[in-house]
């Protein structure tokens, strides 16, 4: 028997998440059974889209039950195994959740070569985030050389990609950050022309810094926020240009929806300016994540694309380093240490 600690959720959130919406349980775990494996688990990532999954309401996925392990992908080392294609010793990645330990029939498991990079970056460049940026900036978007595209969340596990990878390109490249130490490493670190600090304009000041930095309009936006920088990005859109729809965190828990640009404004901009607006999940695009690794493996192993990370150390401040995610406070990948490397 493994005894595993978890967090759970608790209740569901009304608006904002609360650490009252959280609770950490502990479990016997019985020994795996035929085609399983007990993975201990090492790296948890903390992603926006978790917060979905705490409401009751019908998505893409089905939400997390009250008293149920939060969802979280996860890197872990085999501690034992009843299945052939997984031994003691590997190192493996999938959807593991908020604990210390679980047991897996390998349904949905990635193995991981320490060799490449950091074991953490299969949560990161490597990882989600990392395919999220890839095929958003080229599947949905379409992005070409000489194009100019802006990225929220510019410095976030997914932004921060996009933007080395449209630079890569041979786009110009505009970030909107939250913070002036962020906008900072966007140019500094990551390579982007230009960085907006969205947290030290209101949203007139921000369409202005905008129209500023894209004198010839916008030919693609990569979306991480909605909000103010949705309206600051739309007037400036090129005909023609594409939208692609990744996330809305300055929605998710309610706030600054009943000041949001109406509709009306919205659907003008895009019928008049020709835009196509394409959301996706990436879950429907993981057939493609070997060509993802191919491509962007040896870039990050090489350092030629850079990693910043977050990490929050130890399983139990998950929630409060979560909380602080959905607030902006993380910078980059937002990680929680869960046990020691191997």
């Amino acid at each position: 028997m493994t005894t595993a600690t978890s967090i759970t959720l608790a209740s569901r959130p009304k608006g904002a998440p609360v650490p009252e919406n959280f609770a950490q349980e502990t479990r016997e775990l019985p020994a795996p059974g035929e085609g399983e494996f007990l993975v201990r688990v090492i790296w948890l990532s903390l992603d926006p889209y978790m917060r979905g999954r705490m409401d009751d309401v019908k998505s893409y996925a089905e939400p997390v039950a009250i008293g149920g392990v939060m969802e979280g992908g996860a890197v872990g080392e085999v501690l034992v195994s009843n299945n052939a294609k997984f031994t003691v010793g590997d190192i493996v990645t999938a959807q593991f959740g908020w604990t210390t330990h679980a047991i897996s029939d390998g349904e949905g498991v990635r193995k991981v070569d320490p060799a490449v990079a950091p074991i953490s970056t299969a949560l990161g460049a490597l990882g989600m985030p990392g395919i999220t940026a890839w095929v958003g900036l080229n599947e949905i978007a379409g992005a070409q050389a000489g194009e100019t595209i802006v990225v929220s969340a510019a410095t976030g596990a997914v932004g921060g990609m996009v933007g080395q990878l449209a630079k890569a390109k041979g786009m110009r490249v505009i970030g909107v950050a939250g913070g002036a130490d962020k906008c900072a490493f966007a140019v500094e670190e990551l390579g982007y022309d230009v960085c907006l600090d969205h947290r030290a304009m209101d949203a007139k000041a921000l369409a202005g810094a905008m129209k500023e930095a894209a004198p010839d309009g916008v030919d693609v936006y990569f979306e991480n926020v909605g909000g103010k920088t949705l309206e600051a990005v739309l007037t400036r859109m090129n005909t023609g240009g594409r939208i692609a729809v990744c996330g809305m965190i300055a929605w998710y828990s309610g706030q600054g929806i009943l000041e949001a640009q109406p509709l009306p404004a919205v659907w003008r901009n895009i019928l008049t300016r020709r835009l196509r607006v394409q959301g996706f999940i990436i879950f429907d695009h993981f057939h493609l994540m070997d060509q993802f690794q191919q491509e962007v493996g040896p870039l990050v192993g090489n350092g030629a694309i850079k990693v910043k990370e977050s990490v929050s150390e130890g399983l139990e401040n998950a929630p409060a380093a979560f909380l602080d995610l959905l607030r902006g406070g993380n910078f980059g990948k937002q990680l929680v240490r869960v046990g020691d490397d191997p």
